[in-house]
């Protein structure tokens, strides 16, 4: 049996499509932490289980006769990694066999971006398990890109402390088909993939791109982090948001997300 985390979030409800595309006899399981947010699911014939990164022992008993798990990081901006141990922890006690797991494109020792220490100490916890693994080290989704974008259309610049720094974006719907067939195939235990794209994006080359498909200039404005976060607060934008945006910036200002692979092509 087969059961994704993080059911109703959109990473894990395009994985479970693809699961039941490719394999129509067996549909997998589902894991959420409010079940009335898995209606459709649990329309659709998923067997949807309730469970709470927070709490062990709702994930021993979401987790029972489950062999391969696609265990989607948490989002939590406080206490990640012990959710994490939480599910890793809950898989070992209830025998899962094979944990599927979303970390961060090539996560350096002395990450800018603070959620990529959590994913390297969760790495570590799922090493040191005893359990067979796959970490998915996940590329910044093309589809978070509007979020750094501001109103350009109508102002028409992007203003963000990047430079000339580049990202390997990739389509979370193509991660989502990537878990979903590692889930599915053979010979991926305790392997890692760095899953994005094989080429890279500079905010100029997503300020070009966006030129073209508006048919006017749109200018891209390389600002001082300061001034970036000053606008974030300005826009009461809460503050562990503000740092989480700003240590995304400082990453890719350094390159820190910029891993061009083939992998996610080739899986």
């Amino acid at each position: 049996m087969i059961l994704v985390t993080g059911a109703t979030g959109h990473f894990g409800r395009a994985a479970i499509d693809f699961l039941i595309e490719k394999r129509n006899s067996e549909k997998p399981s589902a894991l959420a932490r409010d079940t009335k947010k898995a209606q459709d699911l649990i329309s659709a014939g998923i067997d949807v289980r309730q469970g709470d990164y927070f709490s062990y022992d709702s994930l021993v008993r979401a987790f029972a006769g489950v062999e391969k798990l696609l265990f989607v990081s948490s989002n939590d901006l406080t206490n990640r990694v012990g959710q994490h141990a939480n599910v890793i922890n809950a898989a070992k006690a209830a025998g899962v066999r094979h944990i599927v797991y979303t970390s961060i494109l090539n996560p350096p020792e002395k990450p800018y971006f603070t959620a990529s220490a959590d994913h390297i100490e969760t790495e570590k916890l799922l090493r040191n398990s005893g359990i067979a693994y796959t970490i998915l080290r996940n590329a910044f989704y093309f589809e978070t890109i509007p979020m750094f974008l501001g109103d350009v259309l109508q102002t028409g610049k992007i203003f963000f402390p990047a430079g000339e720094a580049q990202v390997s974006h990739a389509s979370r719907t193509d991660m989502a088909e990537a878990a979903a067939r590692v889930l599915l195939g053979e010979g991926h235990e305790n392997k890692i993939y760095e899953i994005g794209s094989n080429s890279s994006f500079s905010f100029q080359d997503i300020a070009d791109a966006l030129s073209d498909l508006a048919g006017r200039q749109i200018e891209y404005a390389d600002i001082p982090l300061d001034a970036f976060k000053a606008e974030l607060i300005k826009n009461q934008t809460p503050p562990p948001v503000v740092e989480m945006l700003a240590g995304i910036a400082e990453a890719v200002r350094h390159n820190e997300l910029n891993f061009p692979s083939a992998d996610l092509e080739n899986v």
